[in-house]
């Protein structure tokens, strides 16, 4: 079918909206921005079903529909009179704006609450324990080079956000790779993790997923919060926020300081295991500050900045060497400036207005040993991005939702790469290069019934060096009876090659960049069931695939097209809440990604294991706190680097992991935190020749005036 089929409705509304006095405005029977933990979406048919709440005790994935309230009736928020004790409190039961999403695909959400209970240091940790991730590189002595996946797809094949702006910049190479790692999480509100026909709203690159990590703000009367903690492998951590309002004005400022050496003894055959039988070079140190400050102009205007700014410096194993000492500095700083509208005269017409920039300065330098003589070599990659969107979210009629936009990105690459290492010096060389893309975006929500709805998306994408090229998506979202209700979804993507890639030398791996390299393009899908069995017991069920076409890899120390990859897989989340104070979780991902053409073909991808399973059960009580954890990751293939006498089809055996973490009240204000990892003390292969270092701990102190 021809595509200017699906354009014409598109721009036909557009139109409308461009010139409002055609516009007939509908008024809302629930506000918009609503910042409780209440779900602002709905399962048709489930309206007078009670299910577990939101801020239930260990719901490590939290769906935005978990709680239904019809729509026309006030949520017990909205009736509730606030007392001088409410506004004292507040900044524990407001949280940020959801994102108004479409809900023929699952949304998990995370928050700060279970981030402190799980311990987490960094995003990545925060995800690890979120449906369909399979996280390599996180954890003691992790090596970023191992990979994050999600439903199979790399991390530059799912799309990250801060507060609705994207930060991924598309490098590749490992010294500028998005590194989760780095983004601690003493700013982080909560994280959302979407899919489906999301990609039309926040990129076309999102085969697997979006992940979209929003900051605290602040309410109420100033608060100071703070924490303290210090455990094995000299690890320490401070962090620290002090958050309130001003009239209209509220502000939320966070500090985190982080350190580990890392340094604990490992098998023989390890990577980076050095003469004494430790894990060498894999120390981490982070320091993140943060601020936000957010107005309401009047009561239908309201603007908010936020600025992040980390400073990251570790060092660097490889499981490719026999003793790397390469070390990483990485800088980044990430701002946003967001004007929120409230359009004619009811609240059905929201129009956001965002401007960003994001810079990632990362600088990789240590020796290389050439005929027996050690050189030095180093590779700066320096990527800086100006961003701008518009996004109208249009409620046109009661059973007819518009959201659409405008996306516009300039983002400039500095790539320095020099060595005098002999074989090295004739890449040495200074790139400077520059891409311009812009897309426009609208999802279309049909209420076809009460109990069915449609979402059509496209992306229409511009870019400076592929050109034009049209991503469309649908999704379905159908409640078959009061408690069980069936989605399904499917979005064509493509991700363009990033301008390392295409442009810069990377000297530390020797691998030279190919300017012909093509677009990797294929499609994403999703089939699934949503099952209320009980007031304290819901299930999420998803099948998802994906076929991508012209993946990226590297064949002959060169970036090329290696080919076609089809990824299938399931994946179940369920949550139960036992009886009071009690509550537990269970995610299980299986993901087969097989590699179809080339020498490999019919072989799993490396390093994605078939099999991740979490699980947990917590208690909680006047602030008396228990929380146990159960991971069990199949292994991977290794694929890459292997020791002598081991083949390329081998797998990392399997293994189970326990952690437990804990809070004692000490004072109203003040609490004991404890944190053991690793129970059972197996110092288990995490992902090829990385191994875990048994049993280790936290103990750490928090308070909150």
């Amino acid at each position: 079918m021809n595509r200017y089929f699906f354009i014409f409705p598109v721009v036909i509304q557009g139109l409308i909206i461009a010139f409002p006095t055609f516009a007939v405005e509908h008024e809302s029977n629930s506000k918009v921005g609503d910042e409780s933990h209440e779900s602002t979406s709905e399962i048709p048919n489930l309206a007078e079903i009670k299910l577990p709440t939101t801020s239930a005790d260990l719901l490590t994935q939290q769906s935005q529909d978990d709680e239904i309230i019809p729509r026309n009736q006030p949520t017990e928020q909205e009736t509730k009179k606030p007392t001088p004790e409410d506004a004292a409190d507040i900044s524990i039961e407001v949280v940020g704006e959801e994102d108004n999403l479409p809900q023929s695909t699952p949304v998990y959400i995370i928050d700060k609450e279970e981030i402190q209970k799980q311990g987490a240091t960094s995003v990545a940790d925060v995800l690890k324990r979120m449906p369909g991730f399979a996280i390599n590189d996180v954890g003691h002595g992790a090596d970023i080079h191992t990979g994050t996946y999600y439903r199979g797809a790399s991390i530059n094949q799912s799309v990250f956000l801060i507060n609705g702006r994207q930060i991924n910049t598309n490098i590749n190479t490992y010294h500028g790779g998005t590194d989760l790692n780095s983004i601690p999480v003493e700013s982080i509100e909560r994280v959302e993790l979407y899919s489906g026909t999301a990609s039309a709203l926040y990129g076309s690159s999102a085969f697997g997923g979006v992940v979209n990590i929003i900051t605290k703000k602040g309410y109420g009367k100033p608060k100071l919060t703070s924490s303290l903690e210090f455990g094995s492998l000299s690890s320490n951590n401070q962090q620290s926020s002090y958050s309130g309002s001003v009239g209209s004005l509220t502000y939320n400022f966070s500090f985190e300081r982080f350190f580990i050496d890392n340094r604990y003894r490992v098998p023989i055959g390890s990577a980076n295991r050095d003469a004494q039988g430790f894990l060498s070079n894999a120390d981490t140190a982070t320091s993140t500050y943060f601020g936000n400050i957010a107005v309401d102009l009047d009561q239908k205007n309201s603007l908010s900045f936020d600025v992040t700014k980390l400073s990251s410096r570790r060092g660097l194993i490889y499981f490719g060497f026999p003793l790397q000492k390469d070390r990483l500095d990485h800088d980044g700083l990430n701002a946003g400036l967001s004007w929120k509208s409230r359009l004619g005269n009811g609240e059905n017409s929201v129009l956001t207005t965002t401007v960003g920039y994001n810079q990632d300065y990362f600088s990789t330098y240590g020796p290389t040993v050439f005929q027996g003589r050690e050189f030095y070599r180093t590779g700066i990659l320096d990527t800086q991005q100006l961003t701008a969107r518009i996004d109208h979210d249009w409620k046109i009629t009661p059973n007819n939702k518009l959201r659409w936009g405008l996306d516009l990105k300039n983002t400039d690459l500095a790539g320095d790469v020099l060595s005098n290492s002999p074989n090295r010096i004739a890449n040495n060389e200074t790139e400077n290069r520059n891409l311009f893309t812009t897309a426009l975006f609208a999802v279309n929500t049909l209420n076809i019934s009460e109990s069915f709805q449609v979402d059509l998306g496209l992306r229409q994408n511009f870019d400076g060096q592929f050109g034009s090229y049209l991503n469309p998506s649908v999704g379905l979202h159908y409640a078959v009876a009061p408690t069980v209700a069936v989605r399904g979804s499917w979005a064509g993507g493509q991700r363009n090659p990033g301008l390392d890639q295409l442009y810069v030398y990377d000297t530390v791996h020797g691998w030279e960049p190919n300017p012909d390299l093509k677009p990797e393009t294929g499609s994403s899908w999703t089939a699934g069931v949503d099952v209320n069995f009980s007031d304290s017991l819901r299930g999420q069920f998803t099948y998802f695939g994906s076929s991508l076409d012209n993946r990226l890899g590297i064949i002959a120390g060169r970036w090329a097209n290696i080919g076609l990859v089809d990824t299938n897989g399931l994946e179940a989340a369920l949550q139960l809440k036992l009886a009071a104070n009690w509550s537990t979780f269970l995610n299980y991902t299986y993901t087969d990604a097989k590699i179809k053409t080339g020498t490999e073909a019919g072989l799993q991808l490396g390093l994605i294991p078939y099999s991740v399973l979490q699980t947990g059960i917590g208690y909680q009580n006047s602030g008396w706190q228990a929380n146990l954890y159960v991971t069990y990751n199949s292994g991977a293939r290794r694929a890459l680097f292997n020791r002598a006498g081991e083949q390329t089809t081998d797998f990392v055996p399997s293994f189970v992991n326990l952690d437990l973490s804990g809070r004692v009240p000490l004072t109203r204000n003040l609490g004991l935190t404890v944190y053991l990892e690793n129970l059972l003390g197996d110092q288990y292969e995490r992902v090829n020749r990385i191994y875990s270092p048994g049993l280790t701990f936290r103990v750490g102190l928090t308070s909150d005036f």
